[in-house]
């Protein structure tokens, strides 16, 4: 083949083979083939044994024009690369082979510019003209060349073969932008889709939602089924939050169990609401895998440009507090973002720097509260329960910094410090007096809370089983094996455990038949108002005490604080009572104090009756206890309730049933619950609307029958 140009410009050397990659494979391959060929034969016959190395071994190439751009040669390797059967190659304009290719940078000055304005080019990104879907790149360079005379006779060139390496390239870009598990979107692309959509150049702010997604339940899927049941679970909920999103948003992994979803032209809030709804919905029905059937479920936090935040961390920075939200109002919600909830993790995040120096600062204190036997109405036990002190703000509630410390590693810490502090307190007690300490969720789950038990009460030298640990509902939501180790280590050391806060949370019959629990705690919630007629608590606390009595339990009451709850909780049959009407808790001089001039007798004080909250309220009424009719006045009243005075009754006269006419030629059946100097409190046995008195006109009173 004749070569013509091309050949004589390589044999020559004044044309360049551009790359160090393709010169050394020149070195090493055809050194040979060079070495050995006749020093005497023709040098363009070298030059062209040369580019047939080169061509066929490398993926370099040379080409080569007339000075009309018509091509007159073109390796071999690129004219089949180029897939035209019908068109061959030598013949055609160079521009009509080759396109340059969209996302090079260098698509300003196309291949027909140089070739009309005779201008060098160097490695030009280009694809095949004819056919898109070739998944085919070459870089290409060139120069014009010309005669001895100056006249132009077309360009030479050289190129290399890009296909290779833009598929590395492609697949570089993928893992770098795509999540590796589930094919979404990754943390990186997130960011880079989030901040071009809120930052349109020369655009109003667009507005854009941003959900923030966390699934509920997952960590225990992970830990009781392993790793590659919760990657399928992973795949499958990517799957359907794409389904369900479809083309309304970007989907995309953040990491682990989170999830984020970026909707620009976002849609009213309402119907942002129902899409929140759907996701949720989807998201918790059931999954299938490996024959194992699996309910997760979904919290959403929803945060829109540009009233949320113009720019991308803004944004993400109020999704993730909506989605604090939704986790804490009971997971499987979705919340959006409210300024509330900025202003709440600001004082949230000063709190817990705060918390961070409390301990070394001792700041902390342990109050103490009474645990009453019902049968023997004497102190039995303490529980111990956490103060702060705070420098500043006083006393800190337990219900706003427990959680804050449980969410910012300090619970375990601190934890122990109370358990520590409580144990050597209550070596000072009488030796039949037990102390009882809370154990978070986190501090179960510590491997090493038997041995710090162990510890405590060696320190201290009080027995095991004056050690009482309550434990919530929340220890049982992972459900694994570790739970019944902790459970088997703690009994080992000798204490009492204890179920706290029985009913409010993951109740289970099941794990009351595995755990060795000593006691269970029936929660305040069940207890308050109990005593009131219609109320069904008393029922719950009787099904309770009936469980904990079948299997050798006993049972506490707590939060009473009523003389009439005390008769409640006895007749239902609960063993011991907690609450303000046998003490609030004190510090442990207190205690120590109550129990050298008192001992162990407790005495209840407090309200004689449980009543719901009551208005104020002078207004006559007339009463009827039998036939006997009497002016009373109300002084205070409530749906359950009130108080009189100008009764004419013994004082203490029992329980007494009468008629109260609150309205005109309306009685209502009360039972008289206690009387004193003229007063005495009522109670309704049926539920009386108070708005009924608003308008209507008082009772006339009415002459003593008689």
């Amino acid at each position: 083949m004749n070569f013509g140009t091309l050949l004589i410009l390589i044999a020559s050397g004044t044309f360049m083979v551009i790359g160090v990659t393709a010169a050394a494979w020149a070195r090493a391959q055809s050194s040979r083939r060079i070495r050995d060929a006749d020093l005497s034969e023709p040098r363009s016959q070298r030059a062209q044994l040369l580019i047939h190395e080169f061509e066929a071994h490398t993926n370099g190439w040379f080409w080569q024009t007339d000075a009309d751009g018509h091509v007159l040669y073109l390796s071999d390797k690129v004219a089949r690369g180029l897939d035209r059967p019908d068109a061959p190659a030598l013949g055609q304009l160079l521009n009509k082979l080759f396109r340059m290719d969209s996302a090079s940078p260098e698509t300003e000055r196309t291949l027909a510019f140089h070739l009309a304005s005779r201008t060098a080019f160097s490695n030009y990104s280009v694809r095949p003209a004819n056919d898109t879907t070739l998944d085919r790149w070459w870089s290409i360079s060139g120069r014009p060349i010309s005669d001895a005379d100056g006249r132009f006779l077309g360009f030479v060139g050289s190129g290399s073969d890009l296909t290779e390496r833009r598929r590395v390239d492609a697949e570089i870009t993928r893992l770098a932008l795509f999540d590796s598990l589930t094919g979404l979107a990754n943390r990186q692309r997130l960011r880079l889709s989030l901040e071009q959509t809120l930052h349109q150049p020369g655009s109003v702010p667009r507005k854009t939602a941003l959900f923030l997604l966390d699934l509920d339940r997952f960590k225990s899927v992970n830990d009781t089924l392993g790793h590659q049941t919760g990657d399928a679970l992973l795949k499958k909920v990517a799957l359907r939050l794409q389904r369900t999103i479809g083309e309304v948003g970007l989907v995309g992994r953040l990491g682990g169990d989170e999830f984020k979803v970026i909707i620009p032209f976002a849609p009213d809030r309402e119907a942002l609401a129902e899409l929140a709804r759907r996701v949720i919905s989807e998201l918790s029905q059931p999954y299938s895998i490996n024959g194992s059937a699996i309910s997760i479920g979904c919290s959403i936090g929803v945060a829109i440009a540009p009233t949320d935040g113009t720019d991308a961390e803004t944004l993400v920075r109020n999704a993730d507090l909506a989605l604090y939200a939704a986790k804490g109002d009971g997971r499987g919600v979705h919340r959006f973002f409210r300024s509330e909830l900025l202003i709440g993790a600001q004082s949230r995040k000063q709190l817990e720097d705060d918390l961070r120096g409390a301990l070394a600062a001792d700041q902390f204190f342990v109050a103490y509260q009474p645990v009453v036997s019902t049968r023997t109405q004497r102190i039995v036990g303490f529980e111990a329960l956490l103060r702060w002190q705070h420098p500043t703000r006083g006393l800190v509630s337990p219900s706003e910094f427990i959680p804050v410390a449980e969410e910012c590693g300090l619970i375990e810490t601190i934890g122990e410090w109370v358990l520590r502090t409580a144990c050597m307190e209550a070596a000072e007690w009488p030796h039949d007096i037990r102390v009882a300490v809370n154990v978070s969720p986190i501090q179960f789950a510590n491997p090493a809370l038997s041995t710090i038990v162990t510890s405590a009460l060696a320190t201290s030298g009080i027995k095991p089983d004056r050690l009482e640990l309550e434990i919530t509902e929340g220890v049982f939501v992972d459900e694994s094996p570790a739970t019944e180790q902790m459970f088997k280590a703690l009994k080992g050391c000798g204490v009492r455990l204890a179920l706290d806060d029985f009913g409010t949370g993951y109740s289970s019959l099941g794990y009351l038949r595995k755990a060795p629990f000593d006691k269970i705690k029936i929660d305040q919630s069940f207890v308050r108002g109990a005593a009131i007629a219609g109320n069904r608590n008393a029922a719950i606390i009787k099904a309770i005490v009936t469980l904990a009595d079948t299997l050798g339990m006993e049972t506490t009451a707590e939060g009473v604080e009523t003389h009439d709850e005390i008769a409640l909780i006895v007749e239902l049959g609960c063993s011991h009572i907690q609450g303000y009407v046998y003490g609030k808790p004190t510090c442990a001089a207190e205690v120590r104090e109550r129990l050298a001039l008192a001992g162990d007798m407790a005495t209840a004080c407090g309200f004689r009756s449980s009543r719901s909250p009551r208005t104020s309220l002078l207004r006559k009424a007339r009463i009827r206890a039998g036939d006997v009719y009497g002016d009373v006045r109300i002084r205070n009243i409530s749906s359950g309730g009130a108080m009189i005075d100008g009764i004419d009754v013994e004082d203490d006269a029992g329980a007494l049933d009468v008629m109260i006419e609150l309205l005109e030629g309306q009685m209502l059946p009360a039972r008289l619950r206690w009387a004193a100097d003229g007063k005495a409190g009522l109670e309704f046995l049926e539920a009386f609307d108070l708005d009924r008195l608003a308008a209507a006109t008082p009772a006339i009173p009415a002459r003593k029958a008689g």
